[in-house]
């Protein structure tokens, strides 16, 4: 007989008026630690009774406010993938962002400055000796559009470099769109993050440590990454860029033979209607995948104006730091997933990512 089905317990009725101090003792209190909702339930169980005890003692830790501020979230981040629609051809929306600094070379180069194409994903990287503005600004008018044209949108994060009087102009005398990714949130121009992540490691296997020349073997990695084929789209972006494969150094023979420019224009058009046709849909078959990974078992919380929510804290900090901001922050203007919020104390205004944003729940 299993003993424990007929053991009877006297326990303690606790009425309403009484319930928050029982549960701030055995929650908030310095010898309780601020625990969990199962912890704090097992040591309530079997001395104390009230109705709905389950449900209260959970509210009263998810409303606790140093809780919602230092706790580590097990679950994936909030906010679904917004992935950005395939452009319908090349030249059209670029990524631009600083990888850096690096030991300075001889040549006293110490960033790399990636310039992506979203369609063909073509690449180009540019080493140079400083990321200021002026020296962002002239290359990339040097390195891309003087050689590509003007494309329609330019891609950054909210870097100085980027973020500065001088790009503004520049992008009102040139005539294109200057799009600034959320903060803390480098998804949005993900596409050069991944092929930053990709050629560091590239750059450090072939560098000569003693003479510290990472940048001469740069534009041989990015030739090998524009030569090979890319997952989303099944080609080479120097396929789709050129519409023909590259003549490589072990290649003895050329596959194409040409009489007249036009026997090569021609071929030439119809060979890059076809494949940027069947790459345009290769990239939206591989967004669709991805958003449906991305998005499974993921929360979608939604913000009001005027609701008083936490953003996470970004940066170095110590492992003691809070997660969340200390003081509540205000939404004041919502455009999902992203939102711009207010500081209480100093009124200043951020804009966030709904991943980095946590909702206070209050008692």
């Amino acid at each position: 007989m299993n003993l424990r089905s007929i053991t009877k317990l006297k326990l303690l009725y606790i009425p309403s008026s009484m319930v928050n101090s029982l549960l701030k003792a055995y929650h908030s209190d310095p010898l309780s630690g601020h625990f969990g909702i199962r912890r704090t339930y097992y040591k309530l169980k079997n001395k104390y009774w009230w109705p709905t005890m389950k449900q209260s003692i959970a509210q009263f830790i998810k409303s606790c406010l140093p809780c919602q501020q230092y706790n580590v979230s097990r679950l994936k981040k909030p906010g679904l993938l917004c992935p950005i629609e395939t452009p319908a051809g090349p030249f059209q929306l670029i990524g631009i962002d600083y990888c850096g600094p690096f030991k300075r070379t001889p040549r006293e180069n110490q960033y790399v400055l990636c310039i992506t194409d979203y369609f063909t994903r073509w690449v180009i990287a540019v080493a140079l000796p400083d990321c200021t503005a002026q020296t962002t600004a002239q290359t990339i008018f040097t390195e891309y559009i003087c050689r590509y044209g003007v494309p329609m949108p330019i891609l950054t994060d909210q870097g100085t470099h980027f973020k500065n009087q001088l790009m503004e102009s520049m992008a009102r005398l040139i005539g294109y769109n200057h799009i600034l990714s959320t903060v803390y949130h480098p998804q949005t121009n993900g596409m050069v993050e991944r092929f930053n992540a990709t050629f560091i490691p590239q750059l450090a296997k072939l560098q000569d440590r003693e003479n510290n020349n990472w940048d001469e073997y740069l534009q041989s990695i990015v030739f090998a990454y524009n030569t090979g084929v890319h997952a989303a789209t099944q080609y080479s972006p120097f396929q789709l860029q050129f519409g023909r494969d590259p003549h490589m150094p072990t290649d003895t023979t050329s596959n194409y033979v040409f009489y007249r420019p036009s026997d090569y224009y021609n071929q030439l058009k119809k060979s890059l209607q076809l494949i940027q046709q069947y790459a345009r849909d290769q990239s939206n078959y591989s967004h669709k995948n991805n958003k449906k990974y991305y998005d499974k078992n993921r929360s979608n919380p939604h913000y009001e104006i005027n609701e008083k929510i936490l953003i996470r804290i970004h940066g170095l900090r110590s492992k003691l730091d809070p997660q969340f901001t200390l003081t509540p922050k205000i939404v004041i203007q919502k455009q999902h997933p992203t939102y711009w919020v207010r500081d209480q104390m100093n009124n200043q205004i951020t804009r966030v990512h709904v991943n980095d944003m946590r909702p206070i729940l209050l008692p």
